[in-house]
């Protein structure tokens, strides 16, 4: 199970940049780590610390006023590149629950549906209109309100698509898993007319499991 997801309003982070690839995100030699406490860490780690570890004063992550962030804005292409599932991971453990950005790499947006983030799609247009109001603000928040499928700030308030299943697993917090059981009275029932239909199946498949 995942978190539920319903309505936010967090600080937001803007990231003024186009094409962050996974390996930005999660440099390579930290791909393969466990998932535990501490994860949070790889998130960007070759841009929010020094040779010597210390936070990068430069990177806005370490700015003032970003600390606790939930929501990140980005540019075009967010998380394109390999597919880095541990870059989804380190999102979620830093504690970033909504991402926003024009587009995004395509493995990268499917897998933050399975680990409970939402990632928005706005137009160029909106999320410009959002870097104006977050970039001169360290600090300032943003609404996301899943239910309704809209991003609000500063009176402006922006609407956004998301499949009918995505949403729902996310307001539920249901991982692809416990979606999956939702359905456990549909499964059953299936298989059982299908196994009258094909009985022959049904003693192949008593043996496998006996296996």
């Amino acid at each position: 199970m995942a978190e539920p997801f319903t309505r936010i309003t967090a600080v937001a982070v803007p990231l003024d940049e186009a094409n962050v690839d996974t390996d930005q995100l999660v440099p390579g030699r930290f791909s393969k780590l466990p998932i535990a406490p501490g994860h949070e860490r790889v998130l960007f780690h070759d841009r929010r610390f020094l040779a010597d570890e210390r936070p990068n004063p430069d990177f806005i992550f370490n700015g003032p006023g970003y600390q606790g962030a939930k929501i990140l804005v980005a540019r075009r292409n967010f998380g394109i590149g390999s597919s880095r599932e541990s870059a989804v991971m380190a999102v979620w453990s830093f504690g970033l629950r909504a991402l926003i950005a024009p587009s995004f790499g395509d493995i990268f947006f499917n897998n933050c549906f399975k680990r409970g983030l939402l990632p928005i799609r706005l137009p160029e247009s909106d999320v410009e209109k959002l870097f104006a109001y977050l970039l001169p603000r360290p600090g300032a928040t943003v609404t996301v309100d899943l239910p309704a499928q809209k991003v609000s700030a500063e009176g402006m308030t922006f609407a956004f698509e998301i499949g009918a299943v995505q949403k729902m697993c996310l307001v539920k917090g249901l991982d692809e898993v416990s979606f999956t059981q939702t359905h456990q009275t549909e499964i059953t029932a299936f298989e059982s007319d299908y196994y009258q239909e094909f009985p022959w199946l049904a003693e192949r498949t008593a043996h496998e499991r006996n296996l």
